[in-house]
């Protein structure tokens, strides 16, 4: 049941390539955003599209493959987990995020 805890799936569509950062110490890190639309029928009827957008980061890896196959408009599922991070601009400003840190990728689609 512990895999269970902080687990999250998502099938949606890349808003932009990925954008690939080589460390300091050889390790890949790949950054990406997917789209995720949920339809649905609002009280007069009429159909609704709500798009949510969700942070991925891959390391290592999920992050070569990332930067050989995949590319904005790309259908993926991805499995991984919610972290959340802080960090402070060069203003002084504490600024907050929420990313997946993908564990698993499927390509989907043509």
């Amino acid at each position: 049941m512990n895999s269970l805890r902080n687990k999250v799936q998502l099938i949606g569509n890349l808003g932009n390539d990925p954008e690939i950062i080589m460390l300091e110490n050889g390790t890949k890190l790949a950054k990406f955003s997917i789209a995720t639309n949920e339809s649905y029928k609002n009280a007069k009827g009429e159909k609704v599209t709500d798009t949510q957008w969700h942070n991925i980061v891959a390391w290592g890896k999920l992050a070569e493959i990332t930067e050989d196959f995949l590319s904005k408009g790309k259908e993926v599922m991805i499995e991984g987990k919610l972290m959340n991070r802080s960090y402070e601009t060069k203003e002084g400003e504490k600024k907050y995020i929420t990313e997946i840190k993908c564990n698993e990728l499927l390509m989907l689609g043509k």
